[in-house]
């Protein structure tokens, strides 16, 4: 594939420009031109990223590679929440699963419109609705220019294992070298030295993580990105999970008999959803609880329960673990009004007329027992 672009403008005559153009002998700023020879349809590809300084020529390429259509810019509602506006035809799984797909696992923002995010969330919001629409040809321009380096990066590899999966091809424009590693593109051109280079020869970065016992002083920092609001789980060890000392993770484990234990409060830090951290921290704890490496020093196999569609997926693939159970709903509101009731009887308030109670609401909570490796081999 030729690429050829050619730009010009006026060419200015006056004081000021004058002057530029004498103190740094430069003729004309009227015309830009590029050529890039790409080989692109040589053998297949997914993912292509032009790369290079601003101003030297992506977002004309991206214009020209399969025409001005093909820049992905989806307008968002302002009076919708991005749930609802990511594949609105599509199923309500699909959506989860491209918001989890790519980071954005933080339920709360799902009930939020577009135009309140922040950079970080909006990016990762317009990955997920490109995953969910999935279309067969699309250009990303200033891909990951808004964002911090962290998000960009765990970000941009998010994605590359999401588009993957849809089949499509896509063209990454972006001035940022450091997402390549991360991104892992089947191809790259380097505006800033004409060189395409086909496939990425350089692994992706390691990622290693410290999982650290603790108590609750941690969890003010997660608590605003768990989806319930819930008190402290009584008697529970907590774990955290950090990289070169900062906080990405934490779990919560208690127990439920001499032989069991539950996980809860699971959290993976905005910022660091979409690197695979999460399950893999849940899986170690997990282990650690399987083979005696707690507090009580017993051999304990661990429950989880979710109402993430997304983790819960994630979980059903893991061959670590099996699904246990699944309720559609929340126990029955006017069964546990009678039976707060009866105890306020028992307990002499002969006053109490009752009128409170929990349940009845519409949560699809999963239950998961990890089962480690050996017992699935």
């Amino acid at each position: 594939m030729k690429l050829s672009i050619q730009h010009s403008c006026a060419d200015f005559d006056s004081y000021r420009a004058a002057r530029v153009k004498s103190l740094f002998n430069v003729e004309s700023g009227a015309n830009f031109s590029l050529e890039a020879e790409l080989d692109v349809d040589s053998a297949p590809w997914q993912i292509g990223v032009i790369v290079g300084p601003s101003g030297s020529g992506k977002t004309s390429m991206g214009r020209q590679f399969w025409g001005a259509d093909a820049i992905y810019s989806p307008p968002w509602p302002s009076d919708q929440p991005v749930i609802d506006a990511i594949d609105p035809d599509g199923s309500f799984d699909s959506a989860t699963a491209a918001l989890s797909s790519v980071g954005l696992g933080s339920v709360p923002t799902w009930l939020r419109p577009f135009p309140v995010l922040s950079n970080g969330e909006q990016f990762r919001a317009n990955l997920a609705r490109l995953i969910a629409e999935a279309p067969a040809q699309a250009v990303l321009d200033e891909f990951s220019s808004v964002v911090d380096r962290q998000i960009a990066q765990i970000g941009a590899g998010a994605f590359a294992k999401a588009w993957r999966r849809t089949g499509g091809q896509a063209v990454l424009l972006s001035c940022h070298y450091d997402i390549l590693d991360w991104v892992q593109p089947d191809w790259v051109f380097d505006t800033a030295t004409g060189q395409f280079t086909r496939g990425w020869l350089r692994p992706r970065p390691r990622i290693d993580v410290e999982i650290h016992q603790c108590g609750w002083e941690h969890w003010p920092v997660f608590e605003p990105h768990h989806y319930l609001k819930l008190p402290k789980m009584i008697a529970a060890t907590n774990y955290v999970a950090t990289v070169d000392g900062q906080l990405v993770a934490h779990l919560a484990v208690s127990t439920r008999s001499r032989t069991e234990a539950r996980a809860c409060r699971l959290v993976v830090m905005p910022e660091w959803q979409g690197a695979g951290v999460g399950l893999r921290f849940l899986d170690a704890v997990c282990e650690m609880w399987r083979v005696g490496n707690n507090r009580y020093e017993r051999p304990m196999l661990t429950l989880f329960h979710t109402s993430h569609p997304g983790l819960a997926s994630a979980l059903r693939r893991s061959s670590r673990w099996t699904q246990v159970s699944a309720a559609l709903v929340g126990e029955s509101k006017a069964r546990c009004m009678e039976s707060i009731k009866r105890s306020h009887q028992r307990a002499g308030d002969g006053g109490f007329k009752g009128g409170t109670g929990y349940g009845g609401h519409f949560r699809a909570v999963q239950g998961f027992r990890y089962l480690g490796e050996a017992p699935c081999a």
